[in-house]
Formats: structure tokens, sequence, C-alpha cells
């Protein structure tokens, strides 16, 4: 057809993402940009209705103008955001004017009414909420440190599937990452014994006990002075460190800890060898981190 490498991976891309989900599915197609504010405070609100409409057979697809070029220009994109709602490869409505929650449900509502969906799929199966598409798109925001709208995500994939550990884990970070800890701890007293066991859910758990030691910045100024003016004071270098992490100063905490393990690996039962195991647990085994910190750990251990 003409298209150059690049233009061929991005139709590709699209095709993958947008054409064969609209085959099934009434697709929400956004097209923004990180520097564009309007596209920012559209962006909770079209991630609710589709969450809302999950089980309607609706999802959401985020494109990035400043990635994804040539298929913005195919779109003739001229302004962001730009929204359409795509069925069957094709766009079936221009939903851009609709910025607030009730327009937006009033236009899907149409659509939908139009559309042979009737909640079900290919096979005559009743439509599921895309649950791994909100949960990658909640993990996204949180990376992105918009923990509030992360909180947000998840708390609407608990509403659909109550027994999601991987929903009820991922709010718990959201409201930890927030400074939330009170709601969060409310969050782990609810569930129920089986998902409190869940592995996903213990690394949340892990992420908010170690949130509890969290001071103001004078406080932490005062504990970093103690754990350098006396070096061989435990007590002083892991308080240091439970407040470096839980401020989100994890190097400082790590190299604090560390050198503990080194100058006394038994020092209270240990503790600091303890208190690593818990952050790499919250963290995350297979973050790069992780990885990198385990690595010095085990060189102090074991030569």
């Amino acid at each position: 057809m003409g298209l150059n490498l690049d233009e061929q991976k991005a139709v590709d891309r699209f095709r993958t993402s947008v054409v064969e989900p609209s085959m099934h599915k009434l697709v929400i197609l956004d097209f923004w940009a990180e520097w564009c504010g309007p596209c920012k405070a559209l962006t909770p609100t079209l991630e609710k209705i589709a969450a809302e409409y999950a089980d309607k057979g609706v999802i959401l697809e985020k494109i990035n103008v400043d990635e994804e070029q040539f298929i913005a220009g195919q779109f003739q994109v001229k302004s962001i955001p730009t929204v359409y709602a795509m069925f069957q490869g094709q766009p079936v409505a221009d939903l851009t004017p609709m910025r607030t929650e009730s327009q937006l449900r009033d236009a899907l509502d149409q659509i939908l009414a139009k559309i042979p969906l009737d909640g079900a799929g290919a096979d005559g199966a009743a439509q599921q909420p895309d649950l791994e598409q909100f949960l990658t798109m909640a993990e996204q925001v949180l990376a992105e440190g918009d923990a509030e709208r992360a909180a947000g995500v998840f708390s609407q994939v608990v509403q659909m599937a109550p027994d999601n550990a991987a929903a009820h884990a991922g709010l718990i970070r959201a409201l930890v990452a927030g400074g939330q800890t009170d709601a969060a701890r409310e969050h782990m007293g609810s569930l129920t014994e089986e998902l409190a066991k869940d592995p996903l859910v213990q690394q949340a758990n892990s992420a908010l006990e170690l949130a509890g030691t969290q001071v103001d910045e004078g406080e932490l100024a005062a504990l970093r002075a103690a754990a350098a003016e006396r070096p061989a004071d435990m007590e002083a270098q892991h308080a240091f460190a439970e407040a470096a992490y839980a401020a989100g100063d994890r190097d400082a905490a790590a190299d604090t800890l560390l050198g503990m393990v080194e100058a006394d690996r038994e020092w209270n039962e240990g503790a600091a060898r303890t208190k690593l195991l818990q952050i790499f647990e919250a963290i995350g085994l297979e973050d790069e981190w992780v990885v990198t910190t385990r690595r010095r750990l085990s060189k102090i251990l074991f030569g």
C-alpha cells in the first residue's frame, strides 16, 4: 500500500489495539498528548465512563498523537482531545464535544441502541468487562505518579469484580502512594480471609506496613542527622531507614540497611535483613531496582 516500515508498524499496532477489538466491542478512541491540559482533564471522565459501560461491551483505547503521528494523520486529527466511538473498524460517532459524564452516557446509550452488540460477543456469550484493560491502565497511571486517579480506576474494577485480588492489591498500593494510609488499612481490613492471603494483596500489605513509618520533613531530617552522627547506633540507622523508605527515598533506605547487615547482620534477630526483604516484597521481586539490591545483599551475606 506504499507504506514505509514505521507506518506499517503503526497500522499493525492500531489494528491490534483498536480495529480487532472493535469487531465485537465499542471502542472509545481517545487522541491525546502529554502536554495537553484539556486531555488530562478529560481522561478521568473517559476512564470512569468506560469502566461503567464495560459490561455492555465498551472499552477505552488511548492514542498518543506524538507517538502515533501517522494514525493521527489518517484520522485528520487537527486538535486534541479528539474522541471517536469505533465499531467494526469504523468511526460511528464523534464524541469530542462530549466532555461531561452525563453527555458521554447519553451518547453511548444512543450508540449502543443502534449497533448489534446486544451484550454478546461473537460466540453469543455474554460480554464480560475487560478487566485486564482497566488494571493495565490503572498500573500505568500509578507508575506515572497520579495515585488518586489510579485509585479511582482500581476502585471501579473492585466494584465490577469484587473477588479480583489484583484490583484490591492495586487499590491498596494506590491509596498508600497517595498518602491515604488510613483508607488503605480500612480496605485491607475489609477483605475476606482468602483475598487477604493472596500473594498480590500480601505484597500490597507490605507496602502499607512500610508506609506506617512515614514522618514529616523535620523528623526525617533529624533521623538522617542522628544516623550520620552515630553510624554504630543500630537503632538510629534502622529508624532512619524506615522513615527514608516511607518518604520515597528507597536508595537511602537500602544503603542504610545494607550497611547495617554488613556491620552486624545478627542485630535484633536480623532486623535489617528482614526489613530489606519486606521492601523487596512490597516493590516486587521482578523489579530491576530490587534485583540489583538483592545482588548487593547476597554479596554481603555470601561474599
